[in-house]
């Protein structure tokens, strides 16, 4: 089955603290795991952001929220148990808890007016099935695609100098070449067919990469990377990296990863997200940063 939405977990938690036991958030996630029948990719799969995984996420969003109405306590750090309102709320054997639900308690309903931006999108609303964490990061993310389509729309529409320039700005921001004047010599100088320049894997140059970076329409198939392949051996070259605003076929692909020599393929997509990720072409506008309770420093002597 699919990952239950965190409002869908709110009762099977209940439920599961109804023994009026202490328990941790991991016992209750293992347990709930367990009885929502998730396979190991879904209790793997993460956040978009690849810190957190979704379900355990959830789980914590619907302790979170019942806690906040009462239903549940913290007797001591980083437990959690069941109240008289909670057993209460299971004697009546509702079919589900939700926001809605929640709603009936005054300590809940304070608690959702201190919450910002309750507008219909709102995390936390009564149709929301998304966490606050993946609201955010799903919005964090549709920005970041966007800006990307913006990027490689500049870029395929850009003069061959700007495209070289932002090349080299990006292997640069990435620690290759040591400075933008050394790493623009080195790709500007068009040496042996199928190479647009050389660049320093390291400050000493005691490796070398070879680059080829081309605005292409179309899709770059195999034979454009073996040709590539072979300058690279008549170099006696061991790395290269080929960047390209398009992107590459399968078999492209699986000749890249398969030949000895190791060739890097960044596609237009790639190219994007690193552009952004090393601060090529775009400025910053905003910053949020995102905080939780330190419960450590509430645990002291």
């Amino acid at each position: 089955m699919a990952i239950p939405d965190y409002q869908s977990i709110m009762l099977p938690l209940l439920q599961y603290a109804g023994d009026e036991q202490a328990h941790t958030l991991r016992e209750a996630i293992e347990a709930l795991a367990l009885q929502f029948d998730l396979t190991d990719d879904e209790r793997r799969e993460l956040l978009p952001s690849g810190r957190q995984p979704v379900f355990e996420n959830r789980v914590g969003w619907a302790r979170t929220y019942m806690k906040k109405a009462g239903l549940l306590e913290s007797p001591k750090r980083a437990l959690f148990r069941i109240t008289a309102r909670g057993l209460d709320v299971l004697r009546q054997k509702p079919e589900s808890i939700d926001v809605k639900f929640l709603d009936q308690f005054d300590e809940f309903q304070e608690f959702r007016s201190l919450r910002h931006n309750r507008d219909k999108h709102e995390a936390g609303s009564e149709n929301s099935v998304t966490t606050p964490e993946e609201a955010l990061e799903t919005a964090y993310q549709g920005l970041r695609q966007e800006l990307a389509n913006e990027l490689l729309e500049q870029l395929k529409g850009s003069p061959p100098s700007l495209f070289e320039k932002t090349v080299v700005s990006l292997l640069v921001n990435m620690g290759y070449g040591g400075s933008l004047q050394d790493a623009g010599k080195a790709i500007g100088r068009s040496g042996d067919e199928g190479i647009d320049g050389i660049i320093k894997e390291d400050r000493l140059g005691l490796d070398i990469i070879y680059v080829q970076a081309k605005r292409w329409a179309s899709t770059v198939s195999r034979p454009e990377i073996q040709k590539f392949a072979g300058a690279l051996q008549g170099q006696r070259a061991r790395k290269g990296v080929f960047i390209t605003t398009s992107d590459f076929t399968r078999e492209a692909q699986e000749y890249a990863s398969r030949i000895d020599t190791k060739i890097i393929l960044i596609d237009g997509a790639q190219l994007a997200q690193y552009m952004i990720d090393y601060d090529i072409g775009v400025a910053p506008v905003s910053s949020y940063q995102v905080k939780r309770l330190d419960t450590d420093f509430f645990s002291g002597e």
